[in-house]
């Protein structure tokens, strides 16, 4: 009897570890952080909703577009305008993908120069370079140790800053990535005008 339940007890573990060994090792990545954002001397905020594949920027500056759904998944991304309740479907671009991996795109150099704690999180500082074709660019990472994730990125002659803050690795609703129901396309802007309007005025 000792025997076989001994026997059992070694199955369970063998088919266990074996379950293991064939399970994935990527782990998705879910988040909500505020983003703000220094281009050439001009700051824009926004928040997002982050899932793998898709994510949700809501946009804090003035204008018609107020959020942004980019589907990775359906290769769309749905730009909203809130107030009127449409809705404007456009390809998506890689250029569109958000910075949240510790490894950049093109990376060919990775050298640590610091630490620093940003908002509670111990980080490292790295310079990073990177090439894509004949461009090599050269960022400032501050990665967090302890969530894995790169709290701001820097290119290093100041000219873009990228910063996450009020990090949350959490699930994050289907809801808001999806298209509000009552929302309309806005197909009427891809039609051509009419010849007697498409004609200048003389």
């Amino acid at each position: 009897m000792v025997n076989c339940t001994m026997h059992q007890t070694w199955r369970s573990l063998i088919m266990a570890s074996s379950l293991l060994l064939f399970a994935p090792t990527a782990w998705a990545l879910e988040f909500t952080a505020d983003q703000i954002t220094k281009i050439n001397g001009k700051l824009r905020k926004a928040n997002v909703y982050y899932r793998d594949s898709m994510w949700r920027i809501e946009h804090h500056t003035m204008g018609p577009v107020n959020v942004s759904i980019v589907r990775k998944d359906k290769q769309v991304v749905w730009l909203l305008l809130s107030r009127m309740k449409y809705f404007k479907t456009v390809p998506y671009s890689p250029d569109q993908d958000l910075r949240v991996t510790e490894q950049l795109e093109g990376e060919v150099s990775r050298e640590e120069i610091g630490t620093e704690v940003r908002e509670g999180h111990p980080t490292i500082l790295y310079e990073v370079t990177t090439r894509q074709g004949e461009r090599v660019e050269s960022y400032y990472q501050w990665v967090a140790t302890d969530i894995h994730f790169p709290m701001k990125l820097a290119k290093k002659d100041g000219s873009w800053i990228m910063e996450y803050q009020h990090v949350k690795l959490r699930s994050v609703p289907d809801s808001l990535f999806n298209l509000p129901l009552n929302f309309q396309p806005l197909e009427e802007f891809d039609t051509p005008a009419p010849a007697d309007q498409a004609k200048p005025r003389t």
